[in-house]
């Protein structure tokens, strides 16, 4: 081990009972050892804090509170106490495949260029069964390609450079959509990636109408600030009224029950192998829920 890790892992949990375990064991699990995860628990109030504190790993570093104050405050915070060269995301509800940082380290200590590097991801229900792979864009022109309809880099499955995070921080004001505004602000003088081989088991729950709508909301917050500030007031209209359509269809699909439809067509096929290597995955993380 090393005294000063290479990849400090943020994850913010809230209530998270039911997948917080899991989440930890699979970075438990990494090949590559020279990690810190900045644990930060946002005021839970159910035995989040409890299972929390019952991770024995010197590279877990635990910091509570008791009151929530949100994804991009929290992620600001291990921003300001990690000590890595690389600032890596995993939720408390998803998982990352055991070569993940290695994969991801190599790869940037390659491209020296590269600021941020998303991994491929498959993307799974509360019962773990595979929906479909995340749309996958692999070079920054690919995802960046239509920066106001938003940026295929799934936020769970991102690693970069921790001064770059620094310089850009999230915005503590985001309640929703804080890694496109981050992107969105960002992309211009920034170069980003994303490996096309799956890593991360990326949790996507029944889709809550409400969630949805926030969601949008902040993101339109985000493209008309980034509208003003370009001056490409044009762009920005036509981009917001895309997303009053968007939440048009969402909220359609939900009320009328389609919202599981609306799930796997926002996902991709996955190949059979692809498939069977996160089942056999899914079970051996399943296994720690159950103790």
């Amino acid at each position: 081990m090393v005294s000063q890790p290479l990849v400090s892992i943020a994850m913010p949990v809230h209530n998270a009972v039911k997948t917080l375990r899991r989440a930890v064991w699979s970075v438990i699990q990494q090949t590559y050892p020279h990690w810190e995860l900045i644990l930060i628990d946002d005021g839970s109030t159910d035995a989040t804090g409890l299972i929390a504190a019952g991770f024995h790993d010197s590279r877990i570093k635990l910091v509570s509170y008791n009151r929530k104050l949100g994804l991009a405050s929290r992620l600001n915070q291990a921003l300001d106490i990690c000590r890595g060269k690389y600032f890596a995301r995993l939720d408390a509800d998803d998982v990352a495949y055991p070569e993940r940082l290695q994969r991801q380290v190599e790869f940037l200590q390659q491209h020296a260029e590269i600021d941020l590097l998303g991994t491929g991801a498959v993307v799974f229900g509360n019962d773990g069964a595979a929906v479909g792979a995340f749309p996958l864009r692999l070079t920054h022109d690919e995802i960046c390609r239509n920066p106001w309809s938003g940026f295929y880099l799934a936020h769970p499955t991102w690693m970069g450079r921790t001064e770059w995070f620094r310089k850009h921080r999230y915005r503590n004001e985001m309640r929703k959509a804080q890694d496109q505004d981050l992107l969105l602000r960002s992309w211009q003088t920034s170069r980003f990636a994303c490996l096309p081989e799956i890593l991360t088991g990326y949790a996507q729950e029944t889709l809550s109408l409400k969630k949805i709508l926030v969601t949008r909301y902040y993101f339109s917050r985000a493209l008309a600030q980034a509208a003003a500030s370009h001056g490409q007031y044009l762009s920005g209209l036509l981009a917001l009224l895309s997303q009053a359509a968007k939440g048009m269809v969402d909220a359609f699909s939900i009320l009328t029950g389609l919202e599981r439809v609306i799930l796997r067509h926002r996902a991709l096929p996955i190949s059979v192998q692809d498939r069977a290597r996160w089942e056999q995955y899914w079970s051996a993380c399943a296994k720690e829920t159950d103790k």
